[in-house]
C-alpha cells in the first residue's frame, strides 16, 4: 500500500448538522454470510456492510463453493447448504472475526482447510480459539498460536467450556463448531459479550438456549435461511457521535442504528459524562433492537470505566480517548488490556498518535488516564492500517487547532466505507487526499 495515498486532511471549527445513516453492522454482516452459507436454502441479506473485512468473509464462503448473487454493493442472495473444499488457503485479510468464526465452522467439515490472512492478522493471537476447539476434538493447528490455521477432518464432541474472559469471537467459534458436534455444547462466560451469534442462530432455528451467562447448543436442527436487513453499526456511529459531542454547535441524528445492549457500552459511558444524547428505539431487525440516536454538542465530564462496560464497548476505546481529551476532569479506564491484541496495540498506538497533537495521556497496563480538557494542536498522524485508529485521529483533527493530516487512512474502509464523505455530508471540512 502506498502510504501517501488516501490521507484524511481535516480542518476544525465547522459544526456537524443533519441526519444520516451509517453502514451495516460489521459483526452481523460477517455472521450473515457465514451462517447463510450453512443454511439449507436461500438467504436474502440487505444493508450488508461491503467493507474490507466482510468482503474477505464473503470471498471465503464463495471459495468454499457457496453461490452468492450480488444485486448491489449491499444486497446479497446466498444459496447455502453445502460447503466444498477450497482450491487453496482461505485469505481472511485483516478480518479477526472472519478467521475465528470460520475456524469453528471448518473444524466440523469432512475436508481439510487452511485459514490465513494479512501480516497484521498473523500477529493476532489464536490460542483463545484453538484451545476450546481442540478440547472438542478438532484437528486444528497453527504457527505458534497464530495464523495460518491448518484444519483436518475430525469427529467433534460437545464440551462444557468456562470461558476465561468474555469474548464474542471465542464463544461464536465454539458454538459454530458445536453445530457439527455430537452432544450438547455448553458455554459459561464470566460476563456479558456480544450475543449476535446466539440471536442469529436462534432466528435460524438452532436448538439454543440462554440462561444468565450460560449458553447451551444442541446440534441436529437444520439451519433455516434468513431474510434480513442489517442495521447500522453502533461502532461506526461512535465516531460521528463523538465528533458531534466535541465540536461546538453540532446537532446530528443517526437513523437505523443497532442498539443491542451488548454493544452500547459507549453510550452508557458518554451519558455518564454528561453527553446530550437521545436514544429512541424504533423496532427490531434480524432479532436486534434498532433505533435513532440524536447527539448535540456537550460539555463532557471525566468518568471511570471498568468491569462489564469494557466488553460492551471494546471497539470504542480509541474514540473514547479522543472524547476524554475534551472532557472536564479525569477519565480513568481499567481492565481494557484486550485492546493490546486488536489490529494494533490500540492503547499504545492511540497514546503515541494523540501525543503528536500535544495530548497528555498516561498509558497504563490495562488502560489509560486522561485529565482534560486539553487543547490539541494540528499535526501529521498515522492510521497504522487500523480503521478505528484512523477514524479516531480524524475526529481529533476536527477539534485540533490547524490542519491535521491522517496518513494511512484508507483502512477506514475496513468497517466504514465512505467515512470521510459522511462527515462532509454533515458539514465537516474533511477531504481525502492522494499525494
Amino acid at each position: 500500500m502506498d502510504r501517501a495515498k488516501d490521507q484524511f486532511v481535516v480542518n476544525p471549527g465547522v459544526p456537524l448538522r443533519g441526519t444520516t445513516a451509517v453502514p451495516g453492522d460489521k459483526s452481523l454482516s460477517h455472521r450473515a454470510v457465514l451462517l447463510g452459507a450453512l443454511a439449507a436454502g436461500v438467504s436474502q441479506v440487505r444493508g450488508w456492510l461491503a467493507a474490507g473485512d466482510t468482503e474477505a468473509s464473503l470471498r471465503a464462503i464463495q471459495a468454499l463453493g457457496v453461490p452468492v448473487e450480488r444485486h448491489s454493493r449491499n444486497e446479497l442472495t446466498i444459496h447455502g447448504g453445502k460447503l466444498s473444499p477450497a482450491a487453496g488457503a482461505l485469505d481472511l485479510l485483516n478480518a479477526g472475526t472472519g478467521i475465528r468464526l470460520l475456524a469453528g465452522i471448518m473444524a466440523g467439515q469432512p475436508f481439510g482447510s487452511v485459514l490465513d490472512g494479512s501480516e497484521q492478522l498473523r500477529r493476532r493471537p489464536m490460542k483463545r480459539i484453538l484451545a476450546p476447539l481442540q478440547m472438542m476434538g478438532a484437528d486444528i493447528h497453527s504457527v505458534e498460536n497464530h495464523a495460518p490455521l491448518m484444519i483436518r477432518p475430525a469427529e467433534l464432541h460437545g464440551i462444557q467450556y468456562d470461558m476465561p474472559v468474555a469474548s464474542a469471537q471465542v464463544k461464536s467459534a465454539v458454538l459454530l463448531a458445536g453445530l457439527f458436534a455430537k452432544g450438547a455444547t455448553t458455554i459459561t462466560q464470566p460476563g456479558p459479550a456480544r450475543d449476535h451469534t446466539e440471536r442469529m442462530l436462534s432466528a435460524m432455528g438452532a436448538d439454543l438456549s440462554v440462561e444468565g451467562d450460560t449458553v447451551v447448543l444442541n446440534p441436529g436442527n437444520v439451519l433455516q435461511p434468513v431474510d434480513m436487513i442489517v442495521p447500522g453499526d453502533i461502532s461506526s456511529a461512535a465516531f460521528l457521535i463523538a465528533a458531534a459531542l466535541l465540536v461546538p454547535g453540532s446537532d446530528i441524528t443517526l437513523t437505523g442504528i443497532n442498539l443491542n445492549e451488548t454493544r452500547t457500552g459507549l453510550l452508557d459511558v458518554l451519558l455518564a459524562m454528561n453527553a446530550d444524547i437521545t436514544i429512541t428505539e424504533t423496532g427490531l431487525e434480524a432479532g436486534e433492537p434498532v433505533g435513532t440516536i440524536r447527539v448535540r454538542h456537550s460539555v463532557l465530564k471525566g468518568t471511570d470505566v471498568g468491569g462489564d462496560k469494557v466488553v460492551r464497548m471494546i471497539d470504542e476505546f480509541p474514540i473514547l480517548m479522543v472524547a476524554a481529551l475534551g472532557a472536564e476532569g479525569t477519565t480513568i479506564v481499567r481492565e481494557a488490556e484486550e485492546l493490546r491484541v486488536k489490529e494494533t496495540d490500540r492503547l499504545a498506538v492511540m497514546t503515541a498518535e494523540l501525543r503528536k497533537l500535544g495530548a497528555e495521556i498516561t498509558e497504563t497496563k490495562d488502560g489509560f488516564v486522561i485529565t482534560g480538557p486539553q487543547d490539541l494542536m494540528a499535526g501529521v498522524v498515522d492510521g497504522h492500517d487500523d480503521h478505528r485508529i484512523a477514524m479516531s485521529m480524524a475526529v481529533a483533527g476536527l477539534v485540533a487547532e490547524g490542519r491535521t493530516t491522517v496518513l494511512d487512512a484508507r483502512c477506514a474502509g475496513d468497517s466504514f466505507p465512505g467515512f470521510a464523505e459522511t462527515l462532509v455530508s454533515l458539514g465537516a471540512d474533511v477531504r481525502v487526499s492522494e499525494m
